[in-house]
């Protein structure tokens, strides 16, 4: 008996241990700017991508010519003293501005080859960021939208010393920079933000991660909830649903305009509902585009998505001279 207890225990305490591992694994994978090596082979499913699609080499050559144009590179200083870095594509004559914030693990290029060019037709002189822990900007950690948003009040603010507040400013995001800029949406935002463009974004950081942790890798979150509590406050100094898109939306009058695809395996097309069902603005535009995957609503459906955003434009500039 005395030596089965034994064993037993023995067993109780490597059981914690793995677990206790496996979930710094995953945390790791969500915050951390270099990621475990073992969760990188598993990093194309999760983002969804769809497999042997023509379009993939399509977009391909559309980010490398993104990311090989001519622009100019520029530094701020983020709130608590982090270098975040972005790229600047003016229009010659600019009828509105953008601040675009790609996803989580993404790139600028990558995240917006497909419609970097729609805009620049359109009139709007763009600002790439490049996300905090991610490319060349400074940070060991992803804030999954609640250290982002932050940064990405900072980048108005730089669009607004460049170009003046009287040009109509729209903060643009896809995935985790769709979130990002939700969440912008109960910030003291400047006066000429006109708008808020949101392709595939999430509801909170608890529901994202509740979403991969029991749908993607078949694991019970509510057995590592209140550890993952723990990470979080050390990480973000804040519980993760603390801080919410859907918080953001039921405070906003500025208007929204969602995207998202209803084939997304990552990030639920059902966030992006219950964010327009949240969000107060008298101006909101929800599209959901069948059979797209995450992120890929421009690539499937790229006309009705180019209607839906000249559409948008014009209810939110409507009156101005």
């Amino acid at each position: 008996m005395a030596k089965a207890a034994v064993v037993g225990a023995a067993a109780a305490v490597a059981a914690v241990a793995v677990s206790e591992a496996v979930l710094r694994l995953f945390m790791g994978q969500a915050f951390d700017r270099e990621e475990p090596r073992v969760m990188k082979a598993a990093e194309k499913y999760m983002i969804g991508a769809p497999e042997n699609d023509p379009r993939i080499d399509e977009i391909a050559a559309a980010a490398k010519r993104l990311r090989e144009m001519p622009m100019e590179r520029v530094e701020i200083t983020a709130p608590d003293g982090l270098r975040l870095v972005g790229h600047w594509r003016p229009c010659p004559e600019p009828k509105r501005a953008i601040v675009a914030m790609h996803g989580w693990r993404g790139a600028w290029y990558k995240d917006f080859a497909g419609i970097a060019d729609f805009w620049y037709d359109n009139g709007c002189s763009v600002l790439f960021a490049e996300q905090r822990a991610q490319g060349e900007s400074e940070g060991d950690t992803m804030g999954f939208g609640v250290l982002e948003r932050f940064d990405c009040l900072a980048w108005m603010q730089w669009v607004n010393e460049r170009c003046g507040t009287e040009l109509p400013l729209y903060p643009a995001g896809i995935s985790m920079g769709a979130t990002t800029v939700l969440m912008t949406a109960n910030l003291d935002l400047p006066d000429n933000v006109m708008g808020i463009m949101a392709d595939c974004g999430f509801t909170s950081p608890e529901a994202i991660w509740r979403q991969v942790t029991e749908q993607t890798f078949r694991l019970p979150y509510d057995l590592w909830k209140q550890r993952i509590n723990r990470i979080c406050a050390e990480k973000l100094h804040c519980a993760p649903g603390e801080v919410s898109t859907l918080d953001a939306m039921r405070e906003t009058k500025v208007p929204v305009l969602l995207v998202h695809g209803e084939a997304d395996p990552f990030v639920p097309a059902s966030m992006s509902v219950e964010n327009y069902e949240a969000c107060t603005s008298p101006k909101k535009r929800l599209l959901l585009v069948p059979g797209a995957k995450h992120g890929w609503s421009y690539l499937i459906e790229p006309e009705r998505y180019r209607a839906e955003v000249l559409a948008f434009w014009r209810d939110c500039e409507e009156g101005m001279a």
